[in-house]
């Protein structure tokens, strides 16, 4: 197979035949093309969509979003998960006001030197801000790529990523790089899907090793499975006159920069505890049901506690703590079990 033929093949499919009206796309405006690539980082089109509209309408250029407060930026993206990634855009787009004058670099390598600018979402931002062919390998690419040329082994090792790093940068085309890289993107996320790949809509189907194999639902190799450790923690829904005290979490780890509930350990005394931290006098309502939330590396049971304020002293106003009404906790940037909770409430 010729390098030139695939690629060819692809972009003639996705002229044809991919997306061609996402709100990010037709455009050449690199601070538009980079909050979508974002964005896009491990969460689906349909998702990003009118959190991306939203985001824009209210940072409509990287000087603004440079100029905001981090929590307002935190607020905006509250509810689209993984919030390293709101973090990272703010420090970027600090970084391409205070270093390159408010002008996005053309070339991927100084792309990828701002924050949470990895290379495949550098070479995206070049290729569709600036037209300059640079390979990318997103998750969706990934799969096309392994199965096409049935790259074995799963791709989140580093042997197996740099097999398809070379593959990437030998089959990117000279010219064409828009349409081509577009289509592979499109490709990965409509026909050459996860679960149930279209193989006959599939441009390049005709030589593909795991279809002409019948190993498209073996590759990409997937994960091994492993036991996630597993973390219970108890949050104190602290309610005084139809308000609700809140908690501004670190800016480092889990949730970093979101308002959220104060914790306890599982096995606290509840009034002693709050007694302790907050020199108040509470009573201690009814356990909700607890909440199960996944993340990478581990899985939390959430067990909301409701806790009635019979005496709050004047020390605990303290910075960091805040007295919202549901309402106004609904518009803060919250993580997205403590919003369910809220809106179960």
């Amino acid at each position: 197979m010729k390098p030139a033929s695939f690629a060819a093949r692809v972009a003639a499919w996705q002229r044809t035949h991919g997306r061609h009206d996402l709100p990010w796309q037709n455009t050449r405006d690199a601070y538009r093309i980079w909050l979508s690539e974002v964005m896009l980082q491990q969460t689906q089109v349909a998702t990003v969509t009118p959190y991306y509209l939203r985001f824009l309408a209210e940072f409509p250029d990287v000087r603004a979003l440079a100029a905001a407060p981090l929590a307002r930026v935190l607020e905006h993206w509250s509810g689209l998960g993984y919030y390293r990634r709101a973090h990272h855009l703010h420090a970027a787009a600090r970084a391409v006001v205070a270093l390159h004058g408010g002008v996005f670099p053309d070339d991927a390598a100084a792309l990828a030197a701002l924050p949470g600018i990895g290379r495949s979402t550098a070479a995206a931002i070049a290729t569709f801000a600036g037209g300059a062919p640079a390979a990318i390998l997103d998750g969706n690419v990934k799969r096309v790529l392994a199965r096409h040329r049935a790259v074995a082994g799963f791709p989140g090792t580093a042997e197996v990523e740099r097999a398809l790093w070379r593959l990437a940068e030998a089959l990117l085309p000279r010219r064409g790089a828009v349409a081509y890289t577009q289509g592979l993107m499109d490709l990965g996320a409509t026909v050459c899907t996860r679960g149930t790949p279209l193989c006959g809509e599939c441009p390049v189907a005709a030589d593909c090793e795991a279809r002409i194999t019948a190993r498209t639902a073996l590759l990409p190799t997937p994960r091994p499975k492993r036991q996630l450790p597993h973390r219970t923690v108890r949050v104190l829904v602290i309610e005084r006159a139809g308000e609700i005290l809140f908690e501004r979490r670190p800016a480092a780890g889990i949730w970093g920069g979101l308002w959220s509930l104060p914790e306890a350990a599982p096995d606290d005394d509840v009034a002693r505890h709050c007694l302790a931290r907050f020199g108040a006098v509470v009573t201690v309502g009814a356990a909700l049901p607890p909440i199960a939330h996944g993340f990478t590396h581990y899985r939390l049971t959430i067990e909301p506690q409701r806790i009635g304020v019979a005496a709050w002293p004047s020390r605990a106003e303290a910075p960091g703590l805040a007295w919202l009404t549901p309402g106004a906790a609904r518009a803060a940037a919250l993580p997205a079990p403590i919003r369910r909770l809220l809106r179960d409430l």
